[in-house]
């Protein structure tokens, strides 16, 4: 869009998160908005947990909201609040992505673990009929366990230092997908195809390591769902023991379309 305004007549798109700072989607979707000529901003917005139910009252009411992102530490606990809950979304009860319809209802989708999925395979690793290793078990883990049962991998492991999330993901993902073994296990990427981690860890500078990196074979394929920084501590290190990676852009650019059709944006 030549001369890009923003107006009365602007759309806005919110991406929630807390802290904010380190938020990359706006600027991505900002850039897809422009190149599609649609009259929608993207805006990313810091809210704590606590203040979450203020802000999905006024969502209902912002007349000129066409949806909202939401990431870290908000996806299962505004996945109660939504007036319907559509796609794995429903039986992973952990949202990523909000349409407010014209009614004002909050419609609930999740596309990370589908945008994860696509990235692998752009990137030409296929994960069906794979051993997997699932590192983590917060929100952002069960959208990729769910997405990469349904993918047909041969079984899925999900591995967390406190078990009891990684049970719960596990039981949550064979009620869904009951032809997919999905277990609990330790941090331990001994003979699996693909190692996916999921947590936080690799954010900061000086984060810990979120397995045993000198357990790491070649023949791994090793994936991060950090965006920032690019390169992980663990995607250095499993380089450098000869495996491939597969960083965290891929999975939030991969959602893009997916996001514009949910949002219905762009359709006639």
């Amino acid at each position: 869009m030549e001369n890009w305004k923003i107006t009365g007549a602007t759309r806005v798109w919110v991406h929630v998160s807390h802290p904010a700072a380190k938020t990359v989607s706006t600027a991505l979707l900002n850039k897809t908005f422009r190149e599609r000529d649609l009259d929608v901003v993207a805006v990313a917005i810091d809210v704590a947990p606590d203040d979450m139910p203020s802000l999905i009252r006024g969502m209902k009411g912002w007349r000129n909201l066409v949806g909202m992102g939401v990431t870290m530490p908000h996806k299962e606990q505004i996945a109660l609040v939504c007036d319907e809950l559509v796609g794995l979304a429903k039986v992973m009860k952990a949202v990523n992505i909000i349409r407010r319809d014209p009614d004002g209802r909050l419609i609930g989708g999740n596309s990370d673990g589908s945008g994860f999925v696509t990235g692998l395979r752009r990137a030409g690793y296929e994960p069906a009929g794979k051993r997997v290793l699932l590192v983590g078990a917060g929100g952002a883990s069960a959208a990729v366990a769910f997405a990469l049962a349904e993918a047909g991998v041969r079984d899925l492991v999900v591995a967390n230092r406190t078990a009891a999330k990684a049970e719960q993901i596990a039981a949550r993902v064979t009620q869904a997908f009951p032809n997919i073994p999905t277990t609990v296990g330790p941090l331990d990427p001994t003979d699996f195809d693909i190692v996916v981690n999921t947590t936080p860890l690799g954010m900061r500078e000086g984060d810990a390591l979120p397995l045993d990196i000198s357990l790491l074979t070649p023949q791994m394929i090793v994936a991060d769902i950090i965006v920032k920084p690019a390169r992980t501590p663990l995607l250095e290190a499993a380089e450098q023991r000869g495996c491939r990676i597969q960083p965290g852009l891929p999975m939030l650019t991969c959602q893009i379309d997916e996001v514009l059709a949910f949002l219905r944006l762009g359709q006639p």
